[in-house]
């Protein structure tokens, strides 16, 4: 027997000590490790990033704190306050960042950019600082910058963490002094960029760029008529959220991304019906926040209506947020391709 629930039915109510509590990483890293990681003989950045991490993880809690008595009477730090692995899809990014949050002392938090920006739009950007000051680490992964306002404002976030004594920790795909490029008039912000991205000693980490792979062939979606049968037959004796694809996009517009994460707490499958092509910026951005929420919990995928590599436009797959809407497609697919074909995510 099936539990069926709908996401668009729930509305969750978070405190700031659950929004803070939700920053480790995925269960898909929680046991990660340097032990195993598993560098390329062919690629020796890699095996040098995970010395270069050891190293820093040491650091992380040494209690050079900061501040203005620091600045004052202190011994000036000449080290930067993080570290960013850049380099391309598939390398262990996330993996190794992981390793650094299981190695090093607390309080720390990990999470995504987008996570760290929609933090500060639930609590404010002063309480987002208050609230992280007294951590000794803080990871954040897939590090983008997608418009004027997160620029300025992860600059600021950054900057003052690091003034707090807070390790930083990075991982993107492109290397600090090019954030941006693309997405808006960098040489408008360049000087917020480049103060960002002196907070970090960059490591590259070589190794096949999935990029250049193109995305996964998406399964054909399943007939209306098929949804029941084949969910009583994937998700017995669990716990399925069901939803109109078009009453959920309505839905999440009231709730804040920083509460994905609780919208789907509990939920072993979804379903979702008549899956339309997204055509407002705003509704896509949003959307794919819980495409990353349901990839970090392996929730399989069962639907009817467009493919997910039809789910965005052409001319967003082609604009300044392709990155984002490519990792959410190629995602996705991964989680229909479990639902309906039992291939692993």
């Amino acid at each position: 027997m099936v539990q069926i629930e709908q996401l668009a039915a729930r509305t969750p109510a978070v405190s700031v000590d659950e929004l803070l509590k939700g920053f480790y990483p995925s269960p898909r890293f929680g046991e990660v490790s340097f032990s195993s990681y598993r560098p390329d003989p062919k690629q020796p950045s890699q095996a040098a990033a995970v010395r270069a991490l050891e190293g820093f993880a040491d650091g992380v809690g040494s209690g050079n704190g900061g501040g203005l008595f620091k600045k004052l009477f202190g011994k000036k730090d000449e080290s930067r306050a993080g570290i960013y692995l850049d380099g391309g899809f598939g390398v262990g990014k996330t993996h190794l960042l992981a390793s650094l949050w299981h190695a090093s002392p607390g309080p720390k938090a990990f999470g995504t950019f987008v996570e760290y920006t929609n933090l500060v739009g639930a609590l404010s950007f002063r309480k987002t600082v208050d609230a992280l000051s007294s951590y000794q680490l803080v990871c954040i992964d897939e590090f983008e910058l997608d418009d004027p306002g997160d620029t300025v404002l992860m600059s600021r976030l950054m900057r003052e963490l690091a003034d707090a004594g807070v390790k930083l920790a990075a991982t993107s795909n492109t290397l600090p002094g090019s954030l941006g490029d693309g997405r808006f008039a960098a040489v408008d912000f360049q000087r917020e960029i480049q103060v960002l991205a002196d907070q970090f000693d960059v490591i590259r980490i070589d190794g096949e760029d999935f990029r250049h792979r193109g995305l996964p062939a998406a399964p054909a979606p399943l007939k209306n008529s098929e949804l029941n049968a084949h969910m009583k037959a994937e998700f017995d004796g669990k716990t399925v959220a069901q939803d109109e694809f078009s009453t959920l996009i309505h839905h999440l517009a009231g709730v804040h991304p920083s509460r994905y994460r609780q919208l789907i707490h509990g939920i072993d499958g979804v379903v979702w019906r008549n899956v339309e092509t997204i055509t407002e910026q705003a509704v896509a951005l949003r959307f794919v926040v819980l495409a990353d929420r349901l990839y970090d919990k392996d929730v399989p995928i069962l639907a009817s209506g467009v493919p997910f590599d039809k789910l965005f436009t052409e001319e967003m797959m082609a604009g300044g947020y392709m990155k984002k809407y490519f990792r959410a497609v190629s995602r996705l697919t991964a989680l229909a391709r479990e639902g309906q074909n039992h291939e692993p995510s």
